[in-house]
């Protein structure tokens, strides 16, 4: 039964990743708003609410390790399976310039677990700093939203009801997806004697970015690099400063020393490597999205 779930939760995933696109980009184009800003937004929040339910659920239920494991293995496979993966399917195009604000939210909600991860909990109080932290950089990214031209031409735009069903339907399909697969996988490495760290630095992890996943994957195919890269960008900031501020503002969370050793600076790191790849270079390339990859598969490898 686990091995049904797990396909299903696949099927759910995959599907709600294309109907997310095919809402964001018609919302994005009937608004005038740069689909940027939609990746950034509702599709980089949207995705990352498999992440949100499996966190407060693991943080209630006294599994603080997947809690935390969860969040920090979702951004580093955001950044390296993922845009690894979205290089490869079709080469990245980025607008350094008009991810700036975006990268330094990135940068400093990463560099804001050091501290917490160090004193050894994250406490109600920090977790409500960290989402105060996500309402200031939701209200930045409006306001530099204004104003801006264009990026798609709107003939070719879907009916507003049309852009808004494709996405309620995207997420439902992303949350049930998260659901069965992160319930059929966690029970399958549980059986083989899995600690629960590692199950939420990779198998839960993978799983609640699966929607990231399945969105980046339908964006690369469409050449939409923007819903992509935003996509991957807003939902790292999401993962900290909402999910980890949500779930700690509901239960503190304790953190196991080996986040702070081990994964914290691998996250660090790949952090750091795609600010510089986003700022830096024009156009992300499929030998990029390899050397990504590798390192992914270096850090699954290691991560035990």
């Amino acid at each position: 039964m686990d091995y049904i779930f797990v396909a299903i939760g696949l099927l759910g995933l995959f599907l709600g990743g294309d109907a997310l696109v095919r809402g964001a980009v018609g919302v994005a184009q009937k608004l005038a708003m740069p689909p940027l800003l939609i990746g950034l937004t509702v599709v980089g929040f949207g995705t990352s609410m498999p992440e949100l339910l499996v966190s407060a659920q693991a943080a209630l239920g006294g599994a603080p390790a997947l809690a935390v494991g969860n969040i920090v293995g979702s951004n580093i496979g955001n950044i390296l399976l993922i845009a690894g993966i979205s290089a490869l399917i079709w080469p990245i195009r980025v607008n350094g310039a008009a991810l700036r604000v975006d990268i330094g939210f990135m940068l400093g909600a990463t560099l804001a677990l050091v501290p917490l991860f160090w004193l050894g909990e994250v406490g109600r109080i920090a977790g409500a700093l960290l989402f105060a932290g996500l309402l200031v950089y939701l209200v930045t990214s409006y306001r530099n939203s204004q104003g801006a031209a264009e990026a798609e031409p709107a003939q070719a735009a879907a009916p507003m009801w049309k852009s808004l069903l494709w996405l309620a339907f995207g997420f439902a399909a992303l949350l049930a997806g998260a659901r069965f697969l992160v319930d059929g996988s966690v029970n399958i490495a549980r059986s083989f004697g899995v600690s629960e760290a590692f199950i939420g630095l990779t198998i839960v992890a993978i799983g609640t970015s699966l929607p990231e996943l399945a969105t980046s994957f339908a964006a690369a195919l469409k050449r939409h690099s923007d819903i992509a890269v935003g996509n991957i960008v807003g939902s790292n900031i999401f993962n900290v400063l909402g999910i980890l501020g949500i779930t700690a503002m509901i239960s503190p969370i304790p953190v196991d020393p080996r986040f702070l050793t081990f994964d914290l600076p691998a996250l660090l790191a790949a952090t750091l490597a795609l600010a510089a790849l986003l700022l830096w270079r024009p156009v992300i390339g499929r030998g990029v999205g390899a050397l990504l990859l590798a390192s992914y598969a270096t850090y699954i490898v290691t991560a035990q």
